[in-house]
């Protein structure tokens, strides 16, 4: 395998780069102090990302996306992982592979409008009793002639206050178990559907997290996405490209943002007539993290390589879930460490990208649950998780 980039995929990640650098880093203080991103400011940079072919690159050109491979969108998730999460949603779009399954007029309606930025989706899987658990859903969607009835609720949709429609998950067949679970399209705005309270969050500042609500909420079969029964594979599906991208790269793109900084204060604080960096147990967490985000990118484009050849690596990406997570972890706690006080004082972003990484250990299913996955694989499948050359 080669993972040599070619000059446009070069040209793509400088791109990606220089647009967060220009137009989104020096929005990300004003966020942090306000908890918002005025509607003006999400509408210039949309139309700004837009005009450069940045939005929505992770869908197939037959539909509007930008094309890309898993190996390049994977390239510029870890750039996004450069800026705050509320930025990269309005300059980027989180377009969510899922509505591939799209059919007839699901497609004018959903896919193309949310492909163009003119609508914003949302995933609506997560319940307070149904977290990495996606088949412990209580949410409820029983027929009523040529009509479906949604009850019940969700919580921690990030995005939610901005989007215009949403992916819900619903037990359509409660005799049927995980295969008596289908995913709908429900609009807001819908008789019987209420957005409730924003929850406060630790981090990510800017990003709302809402309740939802469905009160006999009235839907058709146009609002049904894939087939009745298919809704936790489709939701496992799209899990996973999250757990690549979003999880996975943007973490890893988080720690070498962070490491670059601590490597410049290293070089720069003096302490005892020389910099910090010269301490040799400053150098061992320097080496440390640059040891770790490398493993992790390696193991990320393997990943992607596999997928771009048609191969569904499902256990290769819960390691890289909890490999890049963690390594994110370990790599913020190092540099707190290094910056001192000034790593704890808001007069420097350390503390918040602290607080923003922790996070990533939780959403998308815990390390520890990933970690279960993994071992379950090995037990069915034998070394070939960890040995490709193993019997």
């Amino acid at each position: 395998m080669d993972f040599s980039l070619t000059h446009e995929q070069r040209m793509l990640v400088d791109t990606v780069r220089e647009f967060i650098r220009i137009e989104l880093a020096p929005l990300e203080d004003t966020i942090e102090e306000t908890g918002v991103l005025p509607p003006e400011t999400a509408r210039d940079i949309f139309e700004k990302s837009r005009a450069l072919g940045l939005y929505g690159m992770n869908i197939p050109e037959e539909h509007g996306g930008g094309g890309l491979s898993v190996l390049e969108s994977m390239l510029v998730e870890e750039q996004f992982g450069h800026t705050t999460d509320i930025l990269i949603r309005r300059a980027f779009g989180n377009v969510y592979e899922v509505l591939l399954s799209c059919t007839g007029a699901q497609v004018d309606r959903w896919l193309a409008p949310a492909v163009s930025g003119e609508r914003v989706c949302s995933i609506a899987f997560t319940e307070p009793g149904a977290g990495s658990d996606a088949a412990g859903i209580k949410t409820r969607a029983r027929r009523d002639g040529d009509k479906w009835i949604l009850n019940g609720m969700k919580h921690f949709i990030s995005d939610g206050a901005f989007s215009d429609f949403f992916v819900v998950t619903a037990v359509t067949d409660p005799e049927k178990g995980h295969r008596g679970i289908s995913m709908f399209l429900v609009d807001k705005g819908t008789p019987g559907f209420t957005v409730g309270r924003d929850q406060p969050m630790m981090g990510i500042r800017g990003t709302s997290h809402l309740e939802l609500h469905f009160d006999d909420v009235e839907l058709t079969d146009e609002n049904l996405l894939g087939e009745e029964g298919g809704g936790l594979k489709l939701a496992l599906s799209v899990l996973g490209r999250v757990r690549l991208a979003q999880v996975a790269a943007r973490s890893i793109g988080k720690a070498t943002k962070v490491l670059s900084m601590t490597l410049d204060y290293a070089r720069d604080r003096h302490q005892f007539g020389q910099s910090i960096g010269e301490f040799q147990m400053v150098q061992q967490m320097l080496a440390d993290s640059a040891i770790e985000i490398n493993a992790a990118r390696t193991a990320l484009w393997e990943c992607a390589w596999q997928m771009d050849r048609g191969m569904d690596p499902r256990a290769k990406i819960s390691m890289l879930k909890v490999q890049g997570a963690e390594t994110l972890g370990r790599v913020v706690d190092r540099a707190m460490q290094i910056f001192g006080g000034m790593g704890f004082s808001k007069d420097l972003p350390i503390e918040r990208y602290y607080r923003d990484a922790r996070i990533y250990r939780i959403f998308d299913g815990a390390s520890e649950i990933h970690r279960s996955v993994v071992a379950k694989s090995m037990l069915k499948s034998g070394a070939s998780a960890f040995d490709p050359f193993g019997a």
